[in-house]
C-alpha cells in the first residue's frame, strides 16, 4: 500500500474545485495524501477549499497570497509531500475511483526502468458532458522508451499522468521559468524513464475557456517561448539521427505555429536551433517565409 501524493493546483477553479478534490477523496486505493495549492484565486475557490478541509482534516492547503503561477506553485506543494508516486491534478480535472488502483498494478507489471504511467481520457466540456475520448479505440499508444515519440508531437493527455517521486526528484521540480510543464517534464524525465501506458479511461479532463491549454493560439502569445526553451534543452539532450529527425519535426511544427500567432521575433530563436540540428532547407524556407509575413507581402 504504497504513499500515493495527489497536488491539486488551484486557480479561480470555483465552479470545479470540489468536484476535483473529492474525485481524489474517492479514490480505491487509500493510502493517499492529498495538497491543495491555491494560487491567489479571486473567485472565491479557498472559501470553499477551507471549507471542504473542514470535513477532512488530513488534506494539507496551502494558500499562496501572490499569484506566482503554476510551475512555481506546484514545486512548493510538492515539497511538502511525502508520497512514492505522484499525481499532478488540475483543479477543473477529475480522477475516476480505480485511477491510482490501477496506476500501481501497472507498475507493478513492470520494471524499475519505467517513471511514468499514463492513460486514456474522457473530455468533458465545462458542464462535465463528455466531448470525446482522447485516444480512439484503433489508435497504437507508445511505450517504454518514446523520449523520440513525446519530442516530435504532443500525444498524451497531461492530467493522466502517474509517476515515481524519483522522476521528478531527478528533474529538480518543474522548470519555474517556463509557462507551462507538461513538454518539459516529458522531454526531460523521457530521456532517463521509460513510459508505460494503461489502456482505460482513468481521468476526466475538462476543456475551459481561458485555460492556459486553450491561449496557445492565441496572437503574440509567451506559450512558444516556453517551448523554444524546451527545444533547446532537447537538442542538448538528442542522441541518435531518430532523436534529431524528432527536433526536427517539432522544430517545424512550432515555426508554423510561431507564422500563425505572430511571433516574429520568437521564430528566430526556432530558426536559428533548425540550422543548429541541420535542417537547412526548411531553415531556407521559414526564413523567407517570416520575411514575406512581416513585409505583409
Amino acid at each position: 500500500m504504497p504513499l500515493v501524493s495527489v497536488i491539486c493546483v488551484c486557480y479561480n477553479h470555483v465552479k470545479y474545485v470540489l468536484e476535483a478534490l473529492q474525485s481524489v477523496i474517492n479514490q480505491t486505493h487509500s493510502n493517499i495524501e492529498l495538497i491543495v495549492i491555491d494560487d491567489a484565486s479571486s473567485d472565491g475557490s479557498q472559501e470553499l477549499i477551507n471549507e471542504f478541509i473542514k470535513d477532512y482534516r488530513s488534506v494539507v492547503f496551502i494558500s499562496n497570497q501572490e499569484n506566482i503561477g503554476y510551475c512555481k506553485s506546484f514545486n512548493k506543494a510538492y515539497n511538502r509531500c511525502s508520497g512514492s508516486f505522484i499525481i499532478d491534478l488540475s483543479a477543473d480535472d477529475l480522477l475516476k475511483p480505480k485511477r491510482i488502483e490501477m496506476g500501481l498494478d501497472e507498475f507493478t507489471k513492470r520494471d524499475d526502468s519505467f517513471g511514468v504511467n499514463f492513460t486514456n481520457a474522457e473530455n468533458i466540456d465545462e458542464s462535465g458532458l463528455q466531448i470525446d475520448f482522447h485516444y480512439k479505440k484503433t489508435t497504437q499508444i507508445p511505450d517504454g522508451d518514446i523520449y523520440a515519440n513525446l519530442l516530435a508531437r504532443y500525444f498524451i493527455s497531461a492530467p493522466t499522468m502517474m509517476f515515481k517521486r524519483q522522476v521528478i526528484e531527478s528533474l529538480g521540480g518543474y522548470d519555474e521559468d517556463l509557462d507551462y510543464e507538461d513538454f518539459d517534464f516529458w522531454v526531460r524525465s523521457s530521456r532517463k524513464f521509460k513510459y508505460c501506458y494503461t489502456d482505460k479511461v482513468l481521468v476526466k479532463k475538462r476543456k475551459v475557456s481561458g485555460s492556459l491549454s486553450s491561449r496557445q493560439s492565441e496572437l503574440r502569445n509567451t506559450h512558444l517561448k516556453s517551448t523554444l526553451r524546451v527545444c533547446e534543452k532537447a537538442f542538448k539532450l538528442n542522441k541518435t539521427p531518430q532523436d534529431k529527425s524528432a527536433l526536427n519535426q517539432r522544430l517545424r511544427f512550432e515555426t508554423r505555429q510561431c507564422l500563425r500567432t505572430q511571433n516574429y521575433d520568437v521564430i528566430i530563436g526556432y530558426l536559428n536551433l533548425m540550422k543548429l540540428n541541420g535542417d537547412s532547407v526548411n531553415y531556407i524556407v521559414y526564413s523567407a517565409l517570416r520575411f514575406l509575413r512581416i513585409s505583409g507581402i
